[in-house]
């Protein structure tokens, strides 16, 4: 039997991104796995600095599909904050040791996307694989925030027996400091070819729709509000996904015409891709989102609505005529010509696309390696 202690920066949930693919996977295909999937801390202090209701973290809850008896999430809580606390770091690592212990797990595997859990990995000495899905040291933080990532990362990159990139730049920026494995980004091509319904709340007429998280490290506003503007009664921007781009933006955008509708469980994402009339990725260029492999490539390219999207990775290196790459000054006249243009799916859904079956493949070769080595 296999254990496995994976360290996530998402939340179990309805939304599912690498994490969660890759983890489902594994255990679809391996019935000796057991997985703990530790969610993201509460963090009760900051809610309330932030002017929200605060949240506290949970205890180990089995999760009942895709492995029942095989999958448990735990959410633990940060108290207070580390220049309060400095023990926090070791607080987190006990709270996720005895969630382990609790289901039996003596001497796990464990698997890192923060770098700032590398406490865990020096106190459990549990094997180590750090899987790096975005280069959280060129995003745009405070430099003592900044600084501190760096110096988790370098002896998390130390410590970590296997290292995993999601692209190509990854690979290339941190294998520049040690052998690394790269593992991009896949989709379930099948399911996303199935015919789904047009969901109900999305607007009538012809729409433009971006999928993802709207995230100011990844969104551009300016170019959202013009494209609404540009487009005006001839298709709505709809955004899915969840929103952290604050109130005054979210305002913004709506005052422009654009729709967001909030975050939608994955079983129903198809229908939103599906009925688009084009999918959108206004995304910033900066070097943190060259680092991104983006799940939505492989999702846009398997319900193959056409595409306009910025110059970010993943989609300026495409071969897709489905694909219209667009700089900021061009992007809102783009979508205008693709949506008039425009075909019902499932016209364009037969290119080829990197299916996650293959993506767990390559990482159960990872974790092989991994145990083998402990």
């Amino acid at each position: 039997m296999t254990d496995l202690v994976v360290l996530s920066l998402e939340r179990w949930d309805r939304v599912w991104r690498r994490n969660q693919h890759l983890v489902a996977g594994l255990l679809r295909t391996d019935p000796s796995l057991r997985v703990l999937f530790v969610e993201p801390a509460a963090d009760p202090t900051h809610d309330v600095a932030s002017r929200r209701v605060p949240s506290v973290g949970r205890g180990v809850s089995e999760v009942g599909e895709p492995a029942p008896g095989r999958l448990w999430t735990v959410r633990p809580t940060k108290w207070l904050p580390r220049r309060i606390d400095p023990r926090t770091d070791d607080r987190l690592a006990s709270t996720v040791m005895r969630a382990a212990s609790s289901v039996g797990m003596r001497h796990p595997l464990l698997w890192i996307n923060d770098p700032g859990a590398v406490g865990l990995a020096e106190r459990s000495g549990w094997p180590t694989l750090y899987d790096i899905t975005d280069d959280w040291l060129a995003a745009d933080r405070a430099e003592g925030e900044r600084a501190r990532a760096a110096a988790n990362e370098a002896r998390l990159l130390d410590v970590a027996r296997e290292v995993v990139v999601c692209s190509p730049e990854l690979e290339r920026r941190k294998g520049a400091v040690r052998p690394v494995t790269l593992i991009p980004n896949g989709v379930d091509a099948e399911a996303y070819r199935e015919p789904a319904g047009r969901p109900a709340d999305l607007p009538e007429g012809r729409t433009a729709l971006y999928l993802g998280t709207a995230h100011p490290d990844r969104i551009d506003v300016d170019l959202c509000e013009a494209t609404a503007r540009a487009l005006g009664d001839r298709g709505t921007v709809v955004l899915v996904g969840p929103n952290l781009i604050g109130t005054d933006a979210t305002l913004r955008l709506q005052r422009a015409g654009v729709v967001l509708l909030g975050p939608r469980a994955r079983e129903h994402v198809v229908g939103y891709l599906q009925h688009a009339d084009v999918l959108l990725v206004p995304h910033v260029v900066t070097p943190f989102t060259d680092s991104l492999d983006p799940i939505k490539l492989y999702e846009y390219q398997a319900v193959g609505r056409p595409v306009v999207s910025t110059p970010v990775a993943g989609f300026r290196d495409v071969t897709d005529s489905r694909v219209t790459i667009a700089d900021d000054t061009s992007f809102p006249d783009a979508v205008v010509a693709a949506i008039a243009a425009s075909r019902p799916f499932p016209h364009g859904a037969d290119g080829p696309t990197s299916d996650w079956s293959e993506r767990v493949a390559a990482m159960r070769e990872v974790l092989a390696r991994l145990a083998d080595a402990a």
